[in-house]
């Protein structure tokens, strides 16, 4: 049995289906330093129409028993600033076969870890979406799209910021029948590539995850004899490949 703290994955949206636009926003959690502010973001169009991207950013917060709730980001009376992550800009124009990028920014304190999902959203662009462009330029592309474009899909991805003072901190607690990764630290720690063979038969594998371990919280599994576990524990920029072998 196998237990772990992880965020949600990727959010996929499908608005209808097949060509024209095709954004592809690359990985899906990204991170950003304890010393930086800003992250670059960058949109690809592998479609052979013009991509119309609103961007849009959420926070997850998690309550006391864990379940995450995406809210809006804290913004002042007057919209000035913000308590948060923001999109700058956050809408794209990207050609076809073309690519645009965005900066994620990050306003407020850094005195703890935050988690805020990223929306990259295709769209017919109107006149609300303060996309630069004309009314006949707006009414040609949707006649484009009327002529055999009838799908376009949107990614979302996980942005974590971490603290100003990231500390990582993994302390591992083993037995015979049981392994126990704890994140001790203030931010968060990645399993990646964890997967389960058997040391007879090396093509018998489990399916390879990856597993997002936040502060405070635990990644741990049951050995099972004659197995093999392996993983790759990444602390920011540093990489460890663990192998935990059960006879």
């Amino acid at each position: 049995m196998k237990r772990a703290c992880f965020l949600g994955a990727l959010s996929l949206f499908c608005l209808s289906a097949q060509a024209g636009p095709q954004i592809n926003v690359g990985t899906v959690y990204d991170y950003l330093d304890g010393d930086k502010s800003t992250y670059l973001k960058r949109v690809f169009n592998s479609g052979d129409s013009t991509a119309f991207v609103k961007i849009n950013v959420l926070e997850i917060v998690y309550g006391a028993d864990g379940t995450p709730q995406e809210i809006p980001v804290e913004t002042s009376a007057d919209g000035a600033s913000r308590n948060g992550a923001m999109a700058s800009p956050a809408r794209l124009i990207v050609p076809a076969k073309g690519m645009q990028g965005t900066r994620l920014l990050y306003m407020g304190e850094r005195d703890r870890e935050r988690y805020f999902r990223v929306r990259f959203l295709p769209v017919v662009p109107e006149k609300e979406d303060e996309f630069a462009v004309t009314g006949d330029e707006r009414e040609e592309y949707k006649q484009n799209l009327s002529a055999g474009v009838n799908v376009m899909t949107g990614f979302g991805t996980i942005f974590f910021v971490r603290p100003k003072d990231a500390r990582f901190d993994s302390v591992v607690n083993e037995t015979d029948s049981r392994y126990e990764l704890r994140n001790s630290g203030n931010t968060v720690i990645v399993v990646d590539e964890f997967k389960s063979c058997s040391l007879k038969e090396e093509t018998d594998c489990g399916a390879t995850t990856k597993h997002h371990v936040m502060a405070g919280k635990s990644f741990a599994f049951d050995k099972e004899k004659g197995r093999e576990y392996r993983f790759v524990l990444v602390e920011g920029s540093s990489k460890k490949h663990i192998n935990v072998v059960s006879r």
